[in-house]
């Protein structure tokens, strides 16, 4: 667990399965065409000017991962295709739920999101993230290189969403600004910002704390004004948010795997060429696996920075991690009919 495990890059980000058909005739986002004149719809020659939403800021392994992917759009068709990028959701007005229904109804081209955003679209999503799930990102990448992420997959195409690779926001820790936190009792009463996802409100309920959901785009100045006292993130956020300025108490407990997505709309992809379709294939997997790479050697130096400024780590014993999983066993019984026997036995099947 924590800074013991893996971090040899697998199959992670590699594994999205597309469905390459041309099945609409609509296009879709803001792909509107510029190409050169008497270009057939879908044609090869077709010229796009496309919006990527990103929900972090550009000092962070989403957005360089991002910057890869338009730079080598760029390059592969002689600026046919371009992509700008907008960090920090500012698309959706700092609102990552918008973003992805934003995606989903093709006002936004391309994103990267977690899952757990995308569980407000279909709760189903939120399996990937279910407490203490993991242990490590070899059973991460195992999961995802296989029925997992293909059913991932699927449930994202029926909302609109073309998953053209997965990356990683890696495992949850959780940060306050009272103390250290080593049991259940150590959460009572703190006030934790969390995503908008009812299974991490039904989570943190049972663990006894009183969760708070927000955009993260306020967290920082809640943080500060002290309207919250805690939140939990993976490590390349706190670190890219600064959060350190803003919390002296973090604990290594991998509670929550938190996957990315690398999403293009899906009616959009569907009204391309089988060329572009099959570049943005190539290209999205390669940026989804950069990006993957990119957060798991960073991890380590981020750890050692924020220590670094003061900001004290805890990582509980197994016996402390064995309390916890006790404490949440309520919300596998009562997500298990919401996720599905099949898709959580995917995700549990390492």
């Amino acid at each position: 667990m924590g800074k013991k495990r893996a971090w040899s890059l697998g199959a992670l980000g590699l594994s999205a399965m597309l469905l390459l058909g041309a099945c609409s005739s609509g296009g879709g986002g803001t792909g509107d065409s510029g190409g050169s004149d008497g270009a057939d719809k879908g044609g090869d020659d077709k010229s796009y000017k496309l919006k990527m939403s990103v929900t972090v800021n550009d000092s962070s392994t989403w957005y360089q991962a991002a910057e890869k992917l338009a730079n080598d759009m760029k390059e592969e068709t002689d600026g046919r295709i371009t992509i700008d990028l907008f960090p920090n959701e500012q698309l959706s007005g700092g609102d990552s739920g918008k973003g992805v229904e934003l995606l989903a109804k093709g006002s936004t081209d391309l994103s990267f999101h977690s899952t757990i955003i995308y569980s407000i679209l279909d709760p189903r999503l939120g399996v990937a993230s279910a407490p203490f799930l993991f242990k490590d990102t070899e059973g991460v990448d195992k999961v995802f290189g296989g029925s997992g992420g293909e059913a991932i997959t699927e449930i994202l195409q029926e909302k609109g969403v073309q998953a053209l690779g997965y990356g990683e926001n890696g495992f949850r820790q959780i940060t306050n600004s009272k103390h250290e936190i080593k049991s259940p009792d150590d959460l009572k009463g703190l006030k934790i910002r969390i995503p908008g996802i009812t299974m991490y409100t039904d989570l943190y309920r049972e663990l006894g704390a009183d969760p708070t959901t927000m955009t993260f785009s306020e967290v920082f100045t809640s943080l500060q004004q002290g309207t919250i006292n805690g939140q939990e993130n993976p490590i390349d956020v706190i670190h890219s948010s600064k959060l350190n300025e803003v919390q002296d108490y973090i604990t290594m407990w991998n509670y929550s795997y938190d996957p990315l997505v690398l999403g293009i709309n899906k009616k959009l992809l569907d009204s391309m060429s089988e060329e572009d379709q099959a570049l943005f294939t190539k290209l999205g997997k390669e940026a989804a696996a950069y990006q993957v790479e990119l957060a798991r050697e960073k991890e380590a130096q981020q750890i050692e920075e924020l220590k670094a400024t003061g900001m004290q780590f805890y990582e509980p014993t197994e016996a402390e991690l064995a309390t916890f999983t006790e404490k949440v066993q309520p919300v596998y019984d009562k997500y298990k009919d919401i996720w599905g026997e099949d898709l959580l036995k995917a995700f549990q099947d390492q």
